[in-house]
């Protein structure tokens, strides 16, 4: 398997190995059954990034539409966290439940989030560990066809998918992700699945807050009604594009005012209350985000003179949250869900001598130095009044009937 796994790394897949591959991952293990749920399941997938914590205000605020979102998730690997690590910064929540234990909490709540389990994919599981140490864990068909065997094996009746371009991104060029899109989308709907892909920005993070638990306390923000700007407009457009694709008439205007509405209103919040305590976690934190998982050392990094954000590097900051013991490089490794950071300006701001450019997490006092060095390198400062380009937050929209800019 490691050569098949290093030809495929040479020579790439066409779109008929590729689905084969697919099917017979799909096939090794279990595939779920929701016909029976009163609404269609749905789920989205991202790619990955740094400060990606879009999953945990998405599966409720859908849920609080009347969808169903059976959301299996992985583990933060390399420079980029992971849901499960965001919800077990919750004290209580569990992760690893079994299959029948989660169908009754879809059932109940309208989402369920937790790993993969045994019975879905185990093929993937196995490739995937096997990815790891043979370096072949950003090939775009093997990534395509880890995604698109789980949900598959999901029993959905559509797939919005995230992917991330920029150079915080497992894929940071822009053809590299517009063809990776391109191959999910038409596995999707080979199979069945109705599968829409949205490429979106990552070429700064998305949010202000990098690490698990700090991540997790900025979703409870934005469920909240509040939270970074970039976040809850990423948040929104992903609801809407999944109620749109499963709901017969739902145009994605008013979509887009339903979920705006749900966000607002406090009913996606209510939603994410109930899925806490339903996995074992204590609802209060939605109150009191102090009770999650925190480091106990915190440093304020200045600027040292005045200019204008020209960027905020996302891949130092990940790799950086690795320094400090907050992410993993293999996937056998513990994590620390406490430390992180935050980035408290934003790309094009001006910036005074003194204002604070960020905030440093850290387990221990003497982390802190090398923390601030991280926070230094990835946000970048020129001339004062010097222009700056980004990219959309949301740059292209793929489905069957092709690319168009977003």
């Amino acid at each position: 398997m490691s050569a098949f796994l290093m030809a495929v790394n040479y020579h790439g897949m066409s779109a008929a190995e590729t689905d084969v591959m697919v099917r017979t991952m799909v096939g090794s293990g279990t595939s779920l059954d929701f016909s029976h749920l009163p609404g269609p399941t749905v789920d989205k997938h991202s790619t990955g990034g740094v400060g990606d914590k879009v999953s945990l205000a998405l599966a409720p605020l859908v849920a609080s539409l009347g969808l169903f979102v059976p959301m299996m998730s992985g583990r933060g690997l390399g420079h980029t966290t992971g849901t499960l690590d965001k919800l077990e910064a919750i004290p209580g929540f569990r992760t690893a439940i079994g299959l029948t234990e989660f169908k009754e909490i879809l059932e109940r709540v309208g989402c369920a989030m937790i790993g993969q389990t045994d019975e879905i994919a185990p093929l993937d599981r196995r490739l995937y560990a096997l990815r790891d140490v043979t370096g072949t864990v950003p090939i775009r068909p093997l990534i395509a066809a880890s995604i698109m065997s789980k949900k598959l094996a999901e029993g959905l009746k559509g797939l919005v998918l995230d992917v991330k371009v920029g150079s915080g991104a497992f894929l940071p060029e822009e053809d590299q992700a517009l063809d990776l899109a391109r191959t999910m989308v038409g596995i999707g709907e080979g199979n069945g699945l109705a599968t829409v892909a949205l490429l979106t920005a990552m070429d700064r993070p998305l949010g202000q807050a990098i690490g698990n638990g700090l991540e997790t306390a900025e979703a409870i923000d934005c469920l909240r009604g509040g939270g970074p700007p970039d976040l809850r407009a990423l948040v929104i457009r992903l609801a809407a594009e999944m109620a749109a694709l499963v709901t017969r008439g739902l145009h994605r205007g008013e979509a887009t005012e339903r979920a705006t509405r749900a966000l607002d209103s406090g009913a996606a919040l209510e939603r994410f209350g109930r899925l806490i305590e339903a996995q074992g976690g204590d609802p209060i934190v939605l109150e009191n985000p102090d009770l999650l998982r925190t480091a106990p050392e915190t440093l304020s990094v200045k600027a040292e003179a005045p200019g204008t954000v020209v960027s905020v590097l996302p891949r130092p900051l990940g790799e950086g949250l690795m320094a400090l013991g907050g992410a993993r490089l293999h996937l056998n490794q513990d994590v620390d869900l406490g430390v992180g950071f935050e980035v408290l300006v934003n790309v094009g701001q001006q910036v005074t001598t003194g204002e604070v450019l960020g905030v440093v997490h850290a387990r221990e006092a003497s982390q802190l130095p090398l923390g601030s060095e991280i926070v230094r390198s990835a946000v970048v400062l020129g001339e004062v009044g010097g222009d700056v380009v980004t990219r959309k937050l949301v740059s292209h929209r793929i489905d069957t009937s092709g690319t168009v800019a977003a």
